[in-house]
């Protein structure tokens, strides 16, 4: 019978060190006898504080107060005395605070559920009122996000290694156990799960475990390519609705809590571009807006051109944040998106609490340069001259929306490359930023399947009128720059380049720090103009690491990321 489900301990498997790892630590830096604490939880024996705490009988601020009264009767009944410093509350303390998610673990069984796997942590865990109760919230909250189950001992009754609590999690999962493979770091946890017939695996190191789960269960754990992060469900994520002014209404996709990230998505995108960003930011400590843009999917708004300058647009986002009682945010913004993000640090500092750019750099406006001279000169953005004739374009676009996404949503992988490229010179002569393009091109690798049939469908509401128009505002978008000639851009920044994309080409950002002076700089070398999507993990990890930094907050680096 094939394996079908695995099963992860949480403490040692999925959270290290494990709480005898932090048991041992402990009682090492105030020289207590070896396995000190765990003599004394199992001396305490079925009825002790350690056991009742993990079938949920008491909380762990009640396990700690008579845990460090059985410590002292212990060394007391050994002739012994503790040091002064012992302490049973230090030690819960330093199990929350020094552990730290195994992300190989963690990559391994997203990639295990992307291939038809159940997976389901099954652990032995208190319910936690102490002091450090929102480190656990968090843990909890991202393993149900990417497990199909979680099991905790204190919420069924049973706790490891009694066999009943497998015979519970083979009922609630519907499994045999011939179907199941199981991790634990402890031996004794694994001892009743192998005799009913389950595979198990004692974890000691990760490489060794990842190299047995592989073989198990058949799917390549090691040496896989970048894993893709878990992506947002546009059907199990909470929306949001803002009114703006008559007319225009701002969408908007909500997850987690923490300090405010507002993603600002480009062209021809949607909120669901940011798919693989919002769980992964979430995750980290961060509240997490994700706009559909205005004109874009259902943020509804007139077809007036004049509405999708970029003076109206931020003015609607100002609002936007004001209506939320959001008084700051930072702003991430992708493509158009990111002249947003920009011009929101420029023209309302006050509302920015730090700016990034994915692949759209920061150039203050030439006043000596006709913004649409300089867009004829230059024959890279001749798709964009096309773009300006009202219905032209979007008689194009829309004829076939499905091949107009597989033709202009595509990585730079070989394997991605349609047999003749998309090319955004000659546009105009050419009668079509398509035309000469594929009639049926194969399925793009990064928008398929469900995800093509999404945007798809956000597209058929309102075809691309709203979203073109932003095109036909570069002159009151030039002239607007120029009304902040010689400004700088003082808040905390990032700017991301991709090495393959080449309309936004890094080279474009040379300089920036002159207007500038907090830039912080990320390069994703193999990746081309699509970066949230193909190059996710690379992007996320950027985007974390810069957010920790910018807020300095050392309860958002409490869990490693995906």
């Amino acid at each position: 019978m094939a394996r079908r489900l695995v099963l992860f301990d949480l403490g040692g498997v999925l959270f290290t060190p494990s709480p005898l790892g932090i048991f041992g630590r402990y009682e090492a830096s105030l020289a207590l006898p070896r396995n000190f604490l765990q003599n004394v939880i199992v001396g305490a024996g079925p009825d002790g504080p350690y056991a009742r705490a993990m079938r949920g009988e008491i909380a762990v601020s009640q396990l700690v107060s008579e845990l460090e009264e059985d410590c002292k009767k212990f060394a007391a009944s050994s002739g012994a005395s503790l040091p002064e410093k012992f302490s049973v509350p230090q030690v819960f303390e330093d199990i929350m605070t020094q552990g730290k998610l195994n992300t190989a673990i963690l990559q391994a069984a997203v990639a295990l559920r992307s291939n038809g796997f159940t997976t389901c942590v099954l652990t032995n865990n208190w319910i936690d009122d102490g002091p450090q109760r929102h480190i656990m919230a968090l843990t909890l909250s991202l393993l149900r996000r990417h497990f199909d189950l979680v099991i905790e001992s204190c919420r069924v009754g049973l706790k490891k290694p009694d066999p009943r609590i497998y015979e519970y999690a083979l009922g609630v999962l519907k499994a045999k156990p011939q179907e199941v493979i199981f991790l634990d770091d402890v031996g004794a946890n694994l001892k009743p799960a192998r005799e009913m017939g389950i595979a198990t695996i004692l974890f000691k190191d990760t490489d060794a475990a990842l190299k047995e789960l592989q073989d198990l269960c058949g799917i390549q754990l090691l040496g896989r390519e970048e894993t893709l992060p878990i992506a947002c469900d546009p059907v199990n994520v909470t929306h949001g609705y803002v009114p703006i002014k008559p007319g225009v209404q701002l969408h908007f996709v909500e997850m987690g809590n923490g300090p405010v990230v507002c993603l600002c998505h480009g062209f021809p995108e949607s909120w669901f571009s940011w798919r693989y960003q919002i769980p992964a930011l979430a995750e980290a400590g961060f509240r997490v807006l994700a706009l559909d843009m205005k004109g874009y999917g259902d943020s509804t708004a007139p077809p007036d051109i004049e509405e999708y300058s970029q003076e109206e647009i931020c003015k609607d986002l100002v609002v936007f944040l004001d209506k939320l009682g959001i008084s700051q945010a930072v702003f991430i913004g992708h493509d158009w998106g990111g002249a947003v993000v920009w011009n929101m640090s420029l023209f309302y500092p006050e509302r920015v609490r730090a700016v990034a750019g994915l692949n759209t750099p920061y150039k203050p406006a030439n006043p000596k340069v006709d913004v649409m001279e300089m867009i004829k000169a230059q024959p890279l953005l001749d798709y964009q001259l096309y773009f300006q004739e009202p219905g032209v374009a979007e008689s194009e676009l829309e004829k076939d929306l499905s091949r107009t996404f597989r033709i202009v949503i595509r990585s730079i992988r070989k394997e991605d490359h349609l047999p003749v490229p998309l090319n955004s010179t000659n546009v105009r002569e050419r009668g079509g930023l398509l035309a000469g393009l594929p009639e049926d091109p194969p399925p793009s690798q990064i928008l398929a399947g469900a995800d093509l049939q999404f945007f798809i469908q956000q597209y058929k509401k309102f075809g691309f009128r709203r979203p073109l128009n932003w095109y036909r505002n570069m002159r009151a978008n030039w002239l607007w720059s120029l009304s902040a000639k010689g400004r700088k851009i003082l808040v905390p920044a990032l700017m991301v380049t991709a090495g393959k994309d080449f309309i936004l080409h890094p080279n474009l950002s040379k300089g920036m720090e002159e207007w500038i002076p907090q830039l912080t700089r990320g390069h994703i070398e193999e990746c081309g103009h699509w970066t949230q999507t193909e190059r996710a993990a690379a992007l996320n990890k950027i985007l974390i690491n810069w957010l920790e930094d910018v807020h300095d907050n050392s309860l958002l680096q409490k869990i490693s990321k995906l």
